[in-house]
């Protein structure tokens, strides 16, 4: 599992890590990771420019400028400040014979060194002008630790900033690495970890990987399972103006662990999801999660309110979503859109999509339910643990019918015995993973997710999962 801490929580590893081995030898491990990247990656015949701030970040810039140039490779460092560039580190630049420019205009390949995980969101004066110039000239981007100007503990990006290509972060990632916008800033991520671990304590965001299949272990049949031990999902979905919900809904519950799924909703829809997916029973019953709300009609108020007196893990999506009474328990799981979400907080969906975090972490508290909040970087928020992002999925994924499936999955998940955040962010992972299964780096559909989430569920539990995404 991918981790990510917090500015505070780094700094205070720093300092500990520190005392042991000096902030030197610390420095050394950043920069030497730094210039491996480098050397890895520079284009041929193409001197890279050090674009190099004031403090710790600069320094790493510096001695990584000095190593690259050791080797071999031309190298160029353009100082923000002068007169308080980082002095050891511009040393050893100098005396290895790295170059000196004013400006990094002419350069196609950049190492963004200005600023690090202490800075405020947001660059100006001439780090700002630096920005626009990349955003017009698109040069290849390496980061040094995070892109300069990025929100690195919130994920936002409210004013100038560069792009990265490749980020090199030190000892942890960082929350703006793993969630969005920001996170779409920093490129592909490559973690060097510079002995920061033992003095680092609980992350603040958590993102699966191919190699988690662990949290599916409660939601596994062993020998001696039947479909009433593997779970059973009852679904509360569609309407006559919106059959097709239902169907989705019942595809995505039948693709996930559980054993047996009950349908519960208007009569003609219940035929026709009979006739399409004859295991299904039409028939309230005894459940171990609901999933309410995905193409309801003007009932889904009703609906719901049955689902949660059930005292069940529920899943609440569209329709349902505009009924919730004022608490919830934190095993009912909100699955809103940004457009939702802003709906159910009362503000524009813009706010919520510049800072997506902030907002899901809000509707959390306020009604203390397990949040997924769906987007481009899917997050769950949870009342207690580390906030989960999604990294799996492609662009084809915003396709009609795709957040059905999910609610159907996550229900399934949570039938199975999966706790509410486990549930939603391996329900997520597979979602996404079953999108780019379907039609590698082309469109799909949500019928086509859902076929494909046993095969990618299989090959997870296997230890097999490979081309999870597609971004």
């Amino acid at each position: 599992m991918l981790h990510a801490h917090d500015v505070a929580a780094v700094r205070a590893a720093e300092e500990l890590a520190a005392r042991d081995v000096g902030w030197d030898a610390l420095m050394q491990q950043a920069a030497d990771a730094l210039a491996e990247v480098l050397l890895a990656e520079l284009p041929s015949g193409r001197t890279p420019v050090f674009l190099v701030g004031p403090g710790n970040n600069g320094g790493d810039a510096l001695f990584a400028a000095a190593r690259v140039r050791e080797r071999g490779f031309p190298a160029n460092v353009c100082l923000l400040d002068p007169e308080h560039a980082h002095e050891a580190g511009l040393a050893a630049a100098r005396a290895a014979g790295v170059g000196e420019v004013d400006e990094p205009h002419g350069h196609t390949v950049v190492v963004d060194g200005i600023l690090g995980i202490g800075a405020r969101a947001g660059l100006s004066g001439r780090a700002a002008g630096w920005a626009a110039w990349q955003a017009e000239t698109r040069p290849y981007t390496v980061a040094v630790d995070v892109p300069s100007g990025i929100g690195v503990d919130d994920g936002t990006t409210p004013g100038p900033h560069l792009v990265a290509d490749r980020t090199v972060t030190f000892g942890t990632s960082k929350p703006g690495l793993l969630v969005g916008p920001a996170a779409d800033a920093a490129g592909t991520v490559t973690l060097a970890p510079i002995g920061l671990g033992p003095y680092l304590g609980e992350p603040v965001v958590e993102a699966l990987t191919t190699a988690d299949a662990g949290v599916l272990a409660p939601a596994v049949p062993h020998g001696d399972a039947h479909k009433y031990t593997r779970g059973v999902v009852g679904v509360r979905a569609g309407s006559t103006q919106f059959p097709g919900a239902a169907h989705l809904v019942v595809a995505g519950a039948q693709s996930g662990p559980a054993g047996y799924v009950r349908f519960v909703g208007d009569d003609a829809v219940a035929q026709q999801v009979v006739l399409r997916a004859p295991e299904v029973v039409p028939a309230a019953g005894r459940v171990q999660a609901w999933v309410v709300g995905p193409g309801g009609g003007d009932d889904a108020g009703t609906h719901l309110s049955a689902a949660l007196a059930d005292d069940v893990p529920v899943v609440v999506d569209a329709t349902a979503l505009q009924h919730l009474p004022d608490h919830l328990r934190a095993d009912v799981v909100l699955t809103p859109h940004a457009g939702e979400l802003a709906t159910l907080l009362d503000v524009d969906r813009a706010e919520v999509e510049s800072d997506p975090w902030t907002h899901a972490r809000t509707a959390s508290g306020r009604w203390g339910a397990t949040v997924l909040l769906k987007g481009r970087r899917t997050i769950v928020v949870a009342p207690t643990g580390p906030t989960r992002v999604n990294l799996s999925g492609t662009a084809w994924l915003g396709t009609a019918g795709s957040g059905d499936v999910l609610s159907g999955l996550l229900g399934s998940l949570l039938a199975s015995g999966l706790p509410p955040r486990d549930a939603a962010s391996v329900g997520a992972f597979l979602h996404g993973a079953a999108a780019v299964r379907a039609n590698p780096g082309g469109p799909v559909t949500a019928t086509a997710v859902a076929a494909a989430i046993p095969a990618v569920l299989a090959d997870f539990l296997a230890g097999r999962l490979t081309g999870e995404r597609d971004w």
